[in-house]
Formats: C-alpha cells, sequence, structure tokens
C-alpha cells in the first residue's frame, strides 16, 4: 500500500517536473500566443478614432487592443496617445479574362492608411498594403459573392494584426 502511493507520488513530480521544463523552454525562446503583442507601457491606454467609427476595421482593432489588455478610452484626452486610422480602402485590379471578355480573376488590395499620435509630438505615419487573388465564375455568383465578403472580412482581420504588430515595434 505505501509502495503504491510512493510510486504514484513520484509520477506525479514526474509529471510537474516535466510541464515546468516544457514551459519554461517555450518562454525561453520568446514564444507567445498568436494574437498576444508585447505594446510599451505607455500604450496601455490608448484613444482610438477613425474617420468610419463603425467601420469593421475600428471595431477589429478596439476588439485586438482589448483582448492585449490596453485600455481603450472613450473620449480623447491630450495627455494619452491616439490611434487614428485615416483611411482603409478597396482597390480591385484585373489579373485575366475570359474569351467572351468577362473579368475571370481580380487581385484585391486592401490598403490602410494610420498615425500613432504621442502628446506633444509629431504623429507617426504607417500605410501598408494586403492583396489577395480573387477568381470570379459568373455561373457562382451566389457563392462567389460570399466568398468575397469572407475573404474582405479576413483581410480587415489581418489588417488589424498588422496594426498591433506596427504599434508593438514603435520605440520613443
Amino acid at each position: 500500500m505505501v509502495k503504491s502511493y510512493f510510486t504514484s507520488l513520484v509520477m506525479t513530480y514526474k509529471r510537474l517536473i516535466t510541464v515546468f521544463t516544457l514551459v519554461s523552454l517555450l518562454s525561453a525562446c520568446g514564444f507567445h500566443l498568436r494574437g498576444d503583442y508585447l505594446l510599451n507601457d505607455e500604450l496601455q491606454t490608448l484613444y482610438v478614432s477613425s474617420s468610419d467609427i463603425h467601420g469593421e476595421l475600428t471595431r477589429l482593432v478596439k476588439q485586438h487592443l482589448s483582448h492585449n489588455q490596453v485600455k481603450v478610452l472613450k473620449h480623447k484626452n491630450t495627455q494619452v496617445p491616439e490611434l487614428r486610422i485615416m483611411s482603409d480602402t478597396l482597390d480591385r485590379r484585373t489579373l485575366s479574362v475570359f474569351e467572351n471578355g468577362q473579368v475571370a480573376e481580380y487581385e484585391l488590395i486592401y490598403a490602410v492608411h494610420y498615425q500613432l499620435r504621442f502628446a506633444n509630438e509629431e504623429p507617426k505615419s504607417f500605410h501598408f498594403e494586403l492583396n489577395r487573388d480573387y477568381q470570379d465564375d459568373p455561373s457562382l455568383a451566389l457563392a462567389k459573392s460570399r466568398e468575397l465578403s469572407l475573404l474582405l472580412s479576413e483581410m480587415r482581420t489581418s489588417a488589424a494584426d498588422k496594426i498591433l504588430r506596427d504599434m508593438a515595434r514603435v520605440q520613443r
């Protein structure tokens, strides 16, 4: 009886040591869960403004900030940094056409321009583009419109991630 108790106790300690070792190795190599960004202390409280305050990109950026324990203020405070989303635009360029002249494939170009403003400093401007190919098939119009909607949503999510990655690199 005592021997089996001792054996189970040793096994429990081995499991704990194994888990502790794995966690130590992961944290030592710089591993972070996807979507977790180490923002500077001065960016832990932030005001977010946008030309489209109810837009999907603005909503996603605020959601990502909240997920990273950043306090997003509802009213502007001149002492708090401001993230201003200047514009987000979607353009498309024709890549190929069918024999009858209809467009077969587009390149979608999602461009985002934003600024990060600190009190009593010039704003830091950022601009980037995300590109995706989209094949259009007129015979599957309903399915293709849903695919386009999902693709745009995914591009906006990627843009929100990119904004937070850029903010994590900001050095003052």
